[in-house]
């Protein structure tokens, strides 16, 4: 995790669980004028997340961003749950979804290829396992770019 991402989320973690929600993760977009920075909460109430709830911590995290100033130049701030094709950030979010249908892209390719869709089949130390057509991969987890959930109707 580069250190933006690091300073990002020891900004916006304690705000979101000071409100009661989980912190679930967070993607920064630079884009030059267009840039995104995406915060996903997470509630275990029955409920769900809301607009409501989402306001709420848009308004709390952009006051501490405001404040202390992390990101050069304009920006968009989102705040949503992180939804049925949910991403995955870091391992006990993964070992949540075991048996799971997931869908990665990593940094550098491995075995010759940078994306992998299959069944989420456990975790071993501090790498992903994954089922794609029935061969079994073990991807480290820094080596993962983006990953989500693929929903199964």
């Amino acid at each position: 995790m580069s250190t933006k991402f690091t300073q990002l989320e020891e900004l916006i973690r304690p705000v979101v669980e000071g409100l009661g929600f989980e912190f679930w993760g967070l993607e920064y977009l630079s884009q030059g004028k267009d840039s995104v920075l995406r915060v996903f909460i997470e509630t275990d109430s029955e409920k769900g997340i809301d607009v409501e709830d989402c306001a709420s911590v848009s308004r709390q995290v952009s006051a501490i961003l405001d404040v202390e100033d992390p990101i050069t130049g304009e920006y968009s701030l989102e705040v949503s749950s992180p939804g049925l094709d949910r991403p995955l950030f870091d391992l006990n979010q993964y070992q949540r979804f075991v048996g799971s249908v997931v869908s990665l892209r990593l940094r550098v390719p491995f075995d010759g290829r940078r994306k992998f869709k299959g069944q989420l089949s456990g975790i071993e130390g501090d790498e992903v396992v994954l089922l794609v057509d029935n061969e079994e991969y073990l991807l480290p987890i820094e080596l993962i770019e983006k990953a989500n959930i693929v929903p199964q109707f």
